[in-house]
This record gives structure tokens, C-alpha cells and sequence, in this order.
């Protein structure tokens, strides 16, 4: 059930009719891992704790450098040096004190990455490289977890969910298949910060939907945002019946 203070403090969400009590309990009984920590894992991370998901996983190796600190706004100038995972511990529990925090400070093997997607409900890939987006994405199809994929570069924003539950769903594999070797990161080609902040908000707000079970989730949809003139344009993904990640387990 949910203490006075827990309908005080989620009131306004639970008045949304699609949310109500039973979604809220829900959230509270929900599991999500945030694969990194930064741009886009920052206001993944914050609002999934301010909205009261029960139990959130960090998983991110790095530390927090003074050029993150431009659009990663879950760190402050004093975490500069800090584990990143660390940092956003402190400020997501002063944020939601009831909520629990599991920690993954290191690197995430193929076997630590598996145990890690197995524990949770959801994943949220908030990586900035095409290794490990791949890795995750071969992880959730593995373990039959939902996954909310997000990337952001420059002025350029993408988001989609995969979700092997259902039949009818491509995987991240199915998409963009082995990528390039030439993939620029936000080091290399730069990056506006409140695009991150827009692409990982809606990232939050897909896996609130599909944690309390209210709306459509945008399985089989990829939207495409274009920060410079402000576009939105979605397009139809469909499954690839011969994809090496999830072709087999749809048989």
C-alpha cells in the first residue's frame, strides 16, 4: 500500500486518470537499470525517482569531468572527480528519500550485464556508444525485458522502444543492424544540452508508461528530432524476421 506521505507526495500524479493508485503502486513496485549516468541518464535518473519507481538501478564506470557539467544536470561542480553513479545517488536521494538505489560502478561484462537486465523490470539505455547499445539490446532480447533507447548528438535526437514481449517488435539489432565504425561521440562532435534533456525526458516518460501501464509505448516507432528547426518526424520499424539478435526468439 501507500503511506500518507506517498499520496502527499505523488497527489499530482495519481490524479491523472490513466495513473490513478493502482498505476502509482505500480511504479512503487517497478525495477528499472539506467545504463549511464550522463545527458540523457540524468533526467532519466531524476524522474524516474521523483515519480516514485521502486527500486532503480545506475550502472555507469565513469567520473564526473567539468565539461559534463554543460547537460548533465544530475551532477553539480562539487561531483567533479566523484564516481558518476555516486553523484547521482546523493542528489536522487534528496530528491526521494523511499526510493532504493543499486550501484554499478564498473564496467558491465557480457555475464555482470546479463545479471544486471535480469534483475529489473525495464531497461533504459542511456549509453553514448554503439558497443554498448548493442550489448544491452542483446541483453533485454536474452532476458525478455522491455527496453527505452535513446541517443542525441549535436542537434539530432532519436527514441524507440523495443519490447520482446511482443511478437510484433523489432529489436534495436533490427534497426540499426552492425552501425559504422566511424559513430562520433558528444566528445567528438558536440552536443546542446537541453536536447538531451528533451530525448531523456521522454525516455522517463515511455518507461512510466509501460512500468504503470497506461498509454502506447512506441514499440515499432522510431522518432526522429531535429533540435535546429524544432521537427518532429516518426517513422514505422519493423521487425527483421532474419535478425542474428532477435530473429530466433520469435520462433
Amino acid at each position: 500500500m501507500l503511506s500518507d506521505e506517498e499520496l502527499l507526495r505523488y497527489s499530482r500524479q495519481i490524479l491523472v486518470q490513466q495513473v490513478d493508485i493502482a498505476g502509482q503502486l505500480r511504479l512503487k513496485q517497478s525495477r528499472a537499470l539506467i545504463v549511464g549516468v550522463g545527458g540523457l541518464g540524468s533526467p532519466v535518473a531524476l524522474y524516474l525517482a521523483a515519480a516514485g519507481v521502486g527500486e532503480l538501478h545506475l550502472a555507469d564506470f565513469d567520473t564526473v569531468d567539468l565539461t559534463n557539467l554543460q547537460r548533465q544536470i544530475i551532477h553539480d561542480s562539487q561531483s567533479v572527480g566523484q564516481s558518476k553513479v555516486d553523484s547521482a545517488i546523493t542528489r536522487l536521494t534528496a530528491i526521494n528519500p523511499e526510493i532504493t538505489l543499486v550501484p554499478h560502478r564498473a564496467a558491465l561484462d557480457e555475464d555482470s550485464l546479463a545479471a544486471a537486465v535480469e534483475a529489473v523490470d525495464l531497461v533504459l539505455d542511456c549509453s553514448d556508444n554503439f558497443a554498448t547499445r548493442q550489448a544491452v539490446n542483446a541483453a533485454c532480447v536474452a532476458a525478455g525485458k522491455p527496453l527505452v533507447s535513446g541517443a542525441a548528438i549535436r542537434l539530432e535526437g532519436q527514441l524507440s522502444v523495443f519490447d520482446p514481449r511482443r511478437a510484433e517488435s523489432p529489436c534495436y539489432h533490427c534497426l540499426y543492424g552492425h552501425g559504422s565504425e566511424s559513430e562520433l561521440t558528444c566528445s567528438e562532435a558536440g552536443v546542446i544540452g537541453p536536447l538531451v534533456g528533451l530525448v531523456g525526458s521522454l525516455q522517463a516518460l515511455e518507461a512510466l508508461k509501460l512500468l504503470a501501464g497506461f498509454g502506447e509505448a512506441m514499440v515499432g516507432r522510431l522518432l526522429l528530432i531535429d533540435a535546429l528547426g524544432t521537427r518532429f518526424r516518426e517513422l514505422k520499424v519493423k521487425r527483421d524476421p532474419g535478425c542474428s539478435v532477435c530473429g530466433a526468439a520469435h520462433e
